[in-house]
């Protein structure tokens, strides 16, 4: 057990000082600072207690796109990414991960991403992952995506199916329909969040099918998860627009140079915000373990780079250094997603949730970071590491 004391909660709405009793990886008891006097000793003695000191504490990041078994491979089999070690994701805040697979679905396999989210549950973060990957027919493990989601747990949804991109399967509507289909019923059979998420490249023809699965199809706007809707202006003002008609867009937290026809996921959620669009209806991911590759007009790679999990915390403190209220910011990263994936335990501060928490410090990083109860980070640096990190 863990009585935690002094802690400025953002739940992810702000409820001011705190002291939290966590025991058995949940919230047990969530109250004014100095209420749980008298209880200590009423508590197993090797409860710890952990002063906070006045410093924020939201809900651990929950990450929805992220390339645990390392992505890339667009440039040659030397270009594919390791990997992604338990403490990169738990120093950057990340308690929460959704695995899955990219452009390489055939050297990477769904056995493989498997494994991997096992793996990392064993050495104690939240994971889970998306069946299939970017082509058709999908790369399965039971013969169906259907039965991927509705056989093995750790499946949510279906993704990440590449569309508008020279490196996808070129799906026709009647494909993405069937696949939408697929994770809609397995969804509904299993309480899985039976979502279709779909990676976006810089095509010209952007969500058009989706658009056109909203108009044509009887499937709910929910079912559609597109993601990198920031990489081009225009498509973030399509994505915009099915917001408003259901769907939660994506945003990927990647680098952006000056002058690119971009916007970076700061500028895109700041926009979004304006808009007066749902607020519900938008997350924010890593893209962490992934290949960040540039494209000549033949299609071949002239640049790489790799998503990285800090980018969702440094660009949760550039929003709030914009000015920019940490409650209104701080959902897109936690709540939401949490809410879309099915997870009703994750995403916020609340008796009876996880005890996913992450203490920030004066720049916006993490210094500590809870998972189901057990501290993770202590004072910026990783006291639990990976099997292979130490």
């Amino acid at each position: 057990m863990l009585i935690i004391r002094n802690a400025d909660v953002y739940a992810p709405l702000p409820l001011g000082a705190q002291d939290l009793l966590l025991g058995g990886g949940r919230i047990l008891w969530l109250g004014a600072p100095g209420a749980l006097a008298d209880l200590p000793a009423a508590l197993p003695a090797a409860t710890e207690t952990l002063d906070l000191e006045g410093a924020r504490l939201i809900p651990g990041l929950v990450d929805g796109h992220v390339h645990v078994t390392g992505g890339g491979g667009e440039a040659g089999f030397r270009t594919r990414v390791p990997p992604v070690g338990l403490s990169r994701f738990t120093t950057a805040g990340i308690t929460t991960v959704v695995g899955l697979l990219g452009t390489d679905d055939i050297t990477r396999t769904p056995g493989e991403l498997l494994a991997t989210v096992r793996a990392l549950r064993e050495e104690g973060l939240n994971a889970w992952a998306w069946a299939g990957g970017y082509h058709l027919p999908p790369a399965t493990l039971t013969g169906s995506v259907r039965g991927d989601l509705v056989h093995l747990e750790p499946f949510l949804g279906i993704g990440e199916v590449a569309i508008s991109d020279h490196r996808s399967s070129q799906p026709t509507f009647d494909e993405l329909l069937r696949l939408a289909a697929d994770a809609h019923v397995a969804g509904l059979m299993t309480g899985k969040a039976g979502v279709l998420h779909l990676h976006l490249g810089d095509g010209v023809r952007g969500l058009e099918l989706v658009r056109r699965a909203l108009d044509a199809s009887e499937l709910p706007a929910r079912v559609f998860h597109p993601t990198h809707v920031n990489r081009r202006r225009a498509l973030f003002e399509e994505a915009l627009e099915l917001a408003r008609r259901g769907c939660t867009i994506d945003l990927t937290a990647f680098p952006v140079a000056d002058g690119e026809d971009a916007y970076t996921a700061a500028d895109a959620l700041a926009r979004y915000l304006a808009s007066g669009a749902p607020a519900e209806r938008i997350t924010v991911s890593s893209d962490a373990g992934g290949c960040l590759p540039c494209f000549d007009g033949d299609g071949q790679v002239c640049s790489m780079g790799v998503g990285q999990a800090g980018a969702l915390l440094a660009t949760l403190a550039e929003l709030t250094g914009r000015g920019l209220a940490l409650e209104r910011v701080l959902p897109a990263f936690t709540s939401n997603p949490a809410r879309l994936l099915r997870l009703p335990r994750k995403g916020a501060i609340a008796v009876g949730h996880d005890a996913d928490l992450v203490a920030l410090d004066a720049t916006g990083a993490a210094r500590t970071v809870i998972i189901d109860g057990e501290v993770h980070v202590r004072d910026g640096v990783a006291v639990r590491r990976g099997t292979f990190e130490h």
